[in-house]
């Protein structure tokens, strides 16, 4: 792994770092947006050997982290249904099904003793 890219990846990985510790991901997008403006400032100072083009790229990686298409989190209001949902899942997973009553064969290494058997 080149310099160059080591030095991305530690601001990258200290940029998600700030982000999960200030709470971003809870605020406003506009917020978001300036929280991320003053960041950049800040990694720009931090990380002089990374040019305009890999701090445009932090700018954009940190954006998609904090507004990604699969929200992090849930909300309070669905917390109940997603309860329900994985109960639901459980007890289809419990239930024995006609094919599934067969017993699978189990392999057995090499030199390994059967826990059943007394030595």
């Amino acid at each position: 792994m080149t310099d160059r890219k080591k030095l991305k990846d530690r601001a990258r990985d200290e940029l998600f770092s700030h982000i999960n510790r200030c709470g971003v991901l809870q605020a406003a997008a506009d917020d978001q947006e300036h929280w991320l403006d003053e960041t950049m400032e800040y990694l720009t100072e931090r990380y002089p050997d990374l040019n305009d083009a890999d701090i445009r790229e932090l700018y954009t990686v940190g954006l998609r982290f904090c507004r990604p298409a699969i929200p992090h989190g849930r909300d309070e209001d669905d917390e109940e249904g997603v309860a329900e949902a994985a109960v639901a899942e459980v007890e289809a997973t419990e239930e024995p099904s006609e094919e599934s009553s067969e017993v699978a064969p189990q392999t057995v290494a090499a030199g390994a003793e059967d826990p059943a058997t007394p030595a």
